[in-house]
């Protein structure tokens, strides 16, 4: 009896190892929460980047337009930051919210990207990000005309997210 004992702890890693593979084949990594699809923007108030000025979310401004988390010290935002302005080039209003990241860092990423941004706004210790259920920068919401969320897009855009979020608002 005593030799089993000491085979117990090998028992319950072998045990662990199977439970623990059995969900990882079993788990899609790249499912994503979209728990704000088919409803209304979060009633959230944030300060505006360049007058400071307290300005709702889900006001800025109104009609079908994205909204963008971005931060300048995330690097897909980056990758991200042509598309976007192609968006502003196609008359797509674009607002966007700078994700824990400091005014003046923001305004330089802008300033050296381009600002495709009809309205900035300032998420400096992420609450915003948590009524919207951001999981990382940059992650983009389609909002339509009635303020309902219509999709939501997680990672830098690309031509053919671009054509499909804009699809859904046709």
């Amino acid at each position: 009896m005593r030799r089993w004992i000491g085979f117990a702890p090998l028992v319950v890693l072998v045990g662990l190892g199977v439970l623990f593979a059995g969900y990882a084949l079993k788990h899609d990594p790249h499912v994503q929460p979209h728990a704000l699809v088919g409803k209304p923007v979060p009633a959230v108030t944030l300060p505006d980047l360049d007058t400071g000025a307290m300005v709702a979310v889900r006001d800025a401004p109104k009609g079908p337009r994205l909204i963008n988390f971005f931060a300048s010290w995330c690097a897909p935002c980056r990758v991200e930051a042509p598309q976007l302005m192609a968006l502003k080039a196609r008359g797509v209003t674009v607002v966007g919210v700078a994700y824990k990241d400091e005014p003046a860092r923001t305004q330089a990423f802008l300033g050296e990207l381009g600002d495709p941004f009809a309205v900035k706004l300032m998420d400096r210790n992420g609450r915003a990000g948590i009524e919207f259920g951001v999981t990382g920068v940059p992650e983009t919401f389609l909002v339509g005309a009635d303020g309902v969320i219509l999709a939501k897009h997680s990672g830098p855009l690309t031509d053919a997210d671009v054509e499909e979020m804009l699809a859904k608002l046709r």
